[in-house]
């Protein structure tokens, strides 16, 4: 980075402190995880410089000849990744989720129709029609809930959608820790007359390596950010039955987007390509692995854990009457150990959450697998219910995380 050093040497500092910051630290976020190098190469590739409008072969500038090249090598490996048939088509220029999930709603929805999605405080997603969010101005929005037990409620789901008639019924969501029955949010969309959008953001990893099953049997449209258990650059990617694609291209562009970023486009592929490789199918095999054995020994230590523990890379723990949950992630930082507060069910408003989310995906991404994740277990529960000194069991984190580099040298 020697001409990053010479020409903004504040933005270098900032950069190796980042680094340093990344190498020392436990990250237990579960939307965050690590690129690999080749992803890395490819986010800061010369595709940076070409600005492009349009789509493969109907482009507003010309030298446009690689770009295109590119972007449709990245719908092939996108359907690869997901073995998907002709009757899929890809979408790979979304910036990022949100903007995606909008793309879908313009492009399926009018003005003042309805969206059925779960509720925020439930595990739901901003961009699932939350009141603060600009998808709520245009549609309107309606929730369903986990049940007492944490789980999704099916019948609870059709009897909503039975009575408002939504025109999109979306299932996924951003805190949920349990199987997602895509089959049946199919069938009860079919009743209705409304459109599936799966937004599988946080488990698309799993379900590429079949570690969850997929929805595209049962969704008109399939959504996906491309950094969480992917492990690409922070950006999205939607999938959409064939006979409503133009739709939803449309909406992208010149919907919504202008040009598409074409060196996120190449990391993308680059992910795509390394999420073919066998070796992709035992890391996501890890991460929940990892994550069944970090959700039995918090249960062990006397947590409260959101539907009893996880099927997936993601695990809630219900902090109310133990500990404040800003204070315990606050806590926890000092000790090098990221995990983000987060609203659970019962929670009045999801500014003030009472539950501390945590995953596996960045940390097997480091190499770590079962007796790591004991270790991490035994010191949140030392931080979080026996009250010992952040600063000492840092220490111990630091000396762990040396031993698991993100990129070796």
């Amino acid at each position: 980075m020697e001409n990053i050093k010479n020409i903004a040497p504040e933005v270098y500092e900032l950069i190796q402190k980042e680094i340093k910051r990344q190498e020392e630290t436990l990250n237990l976020i579960p939307s965050e995880n690590y690129v690999s190098p080749a992803v890395l190469e490819a986010t800061a590739s010369v595709f940076t410089n070409k600005y492009v409008e349009g789509y493969p072969g109907k482009r507003y500038y010309p030298g446009c000849q690689f770009a295109d090249q590119l972007e449709i090598l990245c719908s092939q490996k996108a359907k690869e990744v997901f073995n998907l048939d002709e009757n899929w088509k890809v979408h790979p220029q979304p910036l990022s989720g949100s903007p995606a999930n909008l793309a879908i709603y313009f492009g399926l929805l009018e003005p003042g129709e309805k969206i059925l999605s779960m509720e925020l405080t439930h595990g739901g997603h901003l961009s699932h029609g939350y009141k603060v969010h600009i998808s709520s101005k245009f549609w309107s929005a309606i929730h369903y809930r986990v049940n007492k037990n944490g789980f999704i409620d099916y019948d609870e789901i059709e009897e909503i959608a039975q009575r408002e008639k939504p025109k999109i019924i979306i299932s996924g969501a951003t805190a949920y820790p349990r199987i997602i029955d895509f089959k049946r949010f199919g069938e009860i969309a079919k009743r209705v007359g409304a459109y599936h959008l799966a937004d599988v953001s946080h488990i698309a990893g799993l379900i590429a390596a079949g570690i969850h099953p997929s929805p595209f049997e049962y969704a008109d449209v399939v959504m996906t950010t491309t950094h969480k258990t992917l492990r690409g650059p922070r950006s999205a990617i939607i999938f959409v039955r064939k006979e409503i694609y133009d739709k939803i291209r449309r909406a992208v562009f010149p919907g919504i987007q202008g040009g598409s970023h074409q060196h996120i486009i190449c990391a993308k592929t680059v992910a795509f390509f390394e999420a073919l490789k066998p070796e992709f199918k035992e890391y996501q095999k890890q991460i929940v692995k990892n994550a069944k054995v970090l959700a039995d020994e918090l249960i062990k230590y006397g947590f409260n854990l959101l539907s009893g523990g996880t099927d997936n890379h993601l695990i809630l723990i219900n902090l109310r009457g133990v500990i404040d949950a800003s204070l315990a992630e606050g806590l926890l930082e000092k000790a090098n150990i990221l995990a983000n507060r987060n609203s659970v069910p019962g929670d009045e408003s999801p500014f003030k959450p009472t539950g501390l989310r945590l995953g596996t995906p960045a940390v097997t991404s480091r190499g770590m697998k079962e007796n790591e994740m004991k270790l991490i277990a035994q010191w949140i529960y030392r931080i979080l219910i026996k009250k010992e000194d952040s600063e000492e069991i840092k220490y111990k984190v630091i000396d762990l995380c040396k031993k698991f580099p993100i990129y070796k040298k």
